[in-house]
């Protein structure tokens, strides 16, 4: 009786699992809901249509110009811009015209540098609404008619068809235009509204989506949302409100903050000290006295003031972005070039960005007997010559690949075979049918490619089939049966095995996953398929399957720091729409990382104008490519590795001037601003100007320089930039003070103090001293901030070097030989001595940099400014690295014992073999 039991069960027909696509969620309130109740072959009277466009507005996506002249204005705005500003009107009213016409210029072309980059900014949402429908069937007071899509309100009634734009959201009606009830549900292509990588079934009661595209069948809809509602609408919302100031402008600022701090508060007390000074010289201050101290003042904040720091830094990204080019990498914003550097996550959408976004052959499943190419041949016999369905198109390509005998097939010629029949596609059978004559075999049969459960059922089942195609469907993969006829006859089938599709990765997506993951870029998928689909995709790309569904965002009982955690450990996300996408973006920068994106839909833009670094792929929508900061030009993600490694060479390259400028600032400031109250020397104006911009001019070859590329996403420590900058200034101080008194107290040079006047009795020497001093001592400094380690670890370029020397060895030959009413002759002795102290001395300042980096930690950070946050952040630093120690130490626990119990069992196993007689 038992084994009658187990035989009964061994023996039950398999059944097929049945997976179901997980749409997107649309709640109506009530009120919407009650003016859905349209009856669908009269619609809407034409004053209800007037009555919603006045509640509901048009159905189109408002847009919001930025005024040109605003935008342009915008860039003179920032910390150093203030300051350049107030020496620009400074300059005006001491009218000094050189300096004024000097700044002004600078001024002009920084802004116009950023203006002209980044003018297409505003493009997105004209791409967005270039994907909506221009006209519309509609049924308006009894009739069908034909209206512009942006007139369409909650309510309308509109007929949906092959090849149609859907026009606005609505849900289906189940019904033809005719009133009678369809005959087949639609199939809508909505890859580029939610990333799915095939066309999803849609029956009555579902909702379909704007900018989608019908791609089988015909029905009635009944529109429920237009326009900023809509699910594009949405999207277009989120890229519109996301306006952020970009992570490069904020260190730009906060150096400048810096800069701006010192230099007015030790140029206001030289003020002081000098308009005081100047009273005691004078009975009465004129106004000529005030304008004469506030000139020499002026002087020392315009060459103070990195005026060129803006213009190195953007002609450095526009060469970066010059080299990015070559490699088919587009910067639309140049600032991006500098941001790439420091991303350290990179979201990755799949469906076209990951994958090729095109049904593939996969691995099938072979009935005993058959091949993989006598799969495909039987295919390629039951499939319809020249149909655009992705399936039909995948078995045929699939099939001319590894079949030869196919491989120059047209339609349904094929050498040794004739097709007499065929019977296409048809919703209610679900499969397709073909007789064919075998001239070799001298007979006919019948071949059947189809649904997997249609073809079993034809055969007459197959349990082991059905529970391959479970198999096959838990993984992702659309399955296909196909069968014949049994020899000799023309109504008994057999299975052949079952087609096995799936969008599959690009070939260069693992390898470049893979580096990016060797340069410390964590990579996260992000779709809008399915769960299982993604599962697959990241096993096949060697990601970890740690794939979680959109659900996992919006969990009420989580917090936002909770989420978060949730999207630093998870490896990517699947069934999200374009507010996820966006909201993982967001999540993921609230944890002080640098995010970038890619994609090439419509769901994707929203999420590429939140990162950091926004990358439309090769083929992506307008949508995409107008939200994007950077567009590959070429197929697959190969690229963003390249765009990468050209990014940090250029971060270094912008980290070395900013180190050396800031330092220089320091130096100036500090030795000018002690030399003025306590020696009460000064220098002329226009050796001062003639410092700052000979060598500023000199720098800006450091965007052809050799750079070290770091291993790991860079970063801009501020703390420890302005930190090092100022050890480094105090030491570049020292060494003018040193300068200035042996040449005082031991080679007896006058210093001439207080005496600005051009006469005879002025000795000048000292002058031109301390301007050679001033001027290369900081400027081969910056052969040591180029990079971490020591200078000699990555030699310079050939050109960086004979540009920075060849403007010191200028300044030299004109301080040994003079210039008249500029330098006075110090003679080659001076000349040459100078040049090579301060040549000698940036190597003593490369030591105590390598020594400042290596003692440099977030613990000596939190001990020297001991904030609440900072230790706070410093403890759970702690706790996170303890946790990490104690797993690691289980690990090697683990394989200990695994490894001696190796080599027990291995002992063990020789012993039992050397007793066998």
């Amino acid at each position: 009786m038992e084994l009658d039991e187990k035989k009964n069960a061994s023996e039950k027909e398999a059944e097929f699992e049945v997976h179901q696509h997980i749409d997107v969620a649309e709640d109506l309130p009530p009120e919407l809901e009650a003016l859905l109740q349209t009856e669908p072959l009269k619609g809407l009277t034409s004053s209800e249509v007037e009555e919603r466009m006045v509640k509901f507005g048009k159905n189109e996506i408002s847009e919001k110009k930025t005024n040109p002249i605003l935008k342009f204005l915008s860039y003179f705005t920032g910390a150093i811009a203030y300051l350049i500003e107030l020496a620009f009107i400074l300059s005006g009213v001491v009218e000094d015209w050189i300096d004024f016409g000097i700044i002004g210029g600078l001024l002009v072309i920084n802004a116009l540098i950023g203006f002209i980059e980044e003018s297409k900014a505003d493009a997105a949402l004209d791409a967005l609404k270039n994907t909506l429908a221009l006209k519309s069937r509609v049924f308006r007071d009894n009739k069908l008619v034909e209206v512009e899509s942006s007139t369409l309100v909650p309510g309308d009634v509109i007929a949906v068809r092959l090849g149609d734009i859907i026009p606005a959201d609505g849900r289906l009606l189940g019904i033809s235009v005719d009133g009678s009830e369809a005959e087949v549900n639609l199939q809508v292509d909505q890859s580029a509204l939610t990333g799915e990588s095939l066309p999803v079934e849609k029956k009555r009661g579902d909702t379909i989506y704007s900018s989608s595209i019908c791609k089988q069948g015909q029905m009635l809809a009944v529109v429920t949302k237009t326009g900023a509602n809509t699910f594009i609408g949405r999207a277009a919302n989120l890229i519109s409100i996301t306006n952020e100031q970009g992570h490069f402008q904020k260190i730009v600022n906060q150096i400048g903050n810096f800069l701006v701090i010192i230099t007015l508060t030790m140029v206001v007390i030289i003020f002081i000290y000098l308009i005081l000074r100047r009273k005691a010289e004078v009975d009465k201050l004129s106004k000529t006295d005030v304008f004469d101290v506030l000139r020499d003042v002026l002087v020392l904040t315009v060459a103070a003031i990195p005026v060129g720091l803006p213009t190195v830094m953007s002609v450095t990204m526009a060469v970066g972005a010059k080299q990015l080019a070559a490699k088919q990498v587009i910067v639309k914003r140049l600032t991006a070039v500098e941001e790439m550097a420091s991303v350290s996550v990179l979201c990755s959408d799949k469906t076209g960005t990951l994958t090729l976004n095109k049904l593939t052959f996969d691995e099938p499943y072979l009935k005993p007997g058959y091949t993989k190419e006598d799969l495909l041949l039987y295919s390629y016999l039951a499939s319809e010559p020249g149909a655009n369905d992705p399936i039909e198109l995948a078995v045929r390509t699939a099939a001319k690949r590894d079949v030869p005998l196919l491989a120059e097939c047209t339609g349904h010629t094929i050498p040794g075979f004739k097709v007499t029949s065929f019977v296409p596609f048809n919703p209610a059978t679900k499969l397709t049918q073909a007789t064919v004559i075998d001239h070799h075999a001298r007979e006919s049969f019948k071949v059947a490619k189809g649904a997997p459960q249609v073809i079993v059922k034809l055969v007459g089942g197959d349990n082991e089939a059905t529970h391959a195609v479970n198999l096959l469907a838990r993984r992702g993969l659309r399955a296909l049966g196909v069968a014949r006829t049994v020899p000799g006859t023309l109504d008994q089938w057999q299975l052949i095995g079952m087609i096995s599709l799936l969008d599959p990765p690009r070939p260069d997506s693992g390898e470049t996953i893979r580096r990016c993951e060797d340069m410390g870029v964590v990579v996260k998928m992000v779709t809008g398929d399915q769960l299982i689909i993604a599962k697959e995709v990241a096993a096949r790309l060697g990601m970890s399957r740690a794939i979680l569904d959109a659900n996992s965002l919006t969990d009420p009982e989580a917090t936002d720091a909770q989420l978060a955690d949730r999207c630093l450990h998870a490896d990517g996300f699947a069934q999200v729409i374009p507010e996820h996408k966006y909201r993982v973006v967001e999540l993921l920068q609230s944890k002080n990382l640098l995010v970038g994106m890619t994609g090439d839909g419509v769901n994707d833009a929203p999420a590429l104008k939140k990162a950091n670094v926004g990358i439309a792929v090769h083929d992506c929508t307008d949508a995409a490519r107008s939200a994007a900061d950077i567009v590959l030009l070429a197929p697959g993600l190969s690229t963003i590795v390249d765009g990468i490694l050209t990014s940090r060479a250029i971060f270094q390259r912008m980290r070395s001037y900013a180190l050396y400028r800031i330092t220089s600032t320091v130096h100036f400031l500090i030795f000018f601003f002690i030399i003025t109250l306590a020696f009460r020397w000064q220098m002329k104006a226009i050796l001062l100007i003639f410092i700052a911009v000979l060598n500023d001019a000199a720098t800006l070859v450091i965007s052809v320089d050799n750079a070290q590329i770091s291993r790991r996403p860079d970063k801009w420590r501020i703390g420890q930039l302005i930190t090092l900058s100022v050890i480094l200034g105090c030491f570049l101080t020292a060494l003018s003070f040193a300068v200035f008194f042996v040449a005082r107290d031991v080679f007896h040079i006058p210093d001439d103090a207080g005496k600005q006047s051009e006469d005879d009795t002025k000795d000048g020497r000292m002058e031109t001293i301390i301007y050679l001093n001033v001027s290369s001592a900081p400027h081969f400094t910056i052969f040591s901030t180029r990079l971490g380690g020591f200078f000699w670890e990555n030699l310079p370029s050939l050109t960086f070097t004979a540009a920075i020397l060849a403007t010191q060895v200028f300044a030299m030959f004109i301080s040994i030989f003079g210039i008249k009413n500029l330098t006075t002759a110090i003679g080659a002795g001076w000349g040459v001595s100078l040049l090579a102290i301060s040549l000698a001395y940036f190597v003593v300042l490369d030591a105590v940099k390598v020594f400042v980096f290596r003692m440099w930690s977030f613990e000596l950070t939190v001990r020297l400014w001991p904030t609440r946050a900072r230790k706070e952040r410093l403890r759970h630093k702690k706790e996170r690295i303890a946790v990490q120690e104690r797993v690691h130490a289980n690990v090697t626990r683990v394989r200990a014992v695994c490894k001696i119990f190796q080599v027990f069992s291995h002992t063990c196993l020789h012993s039992g073999n050397s007793s066998v007689p």
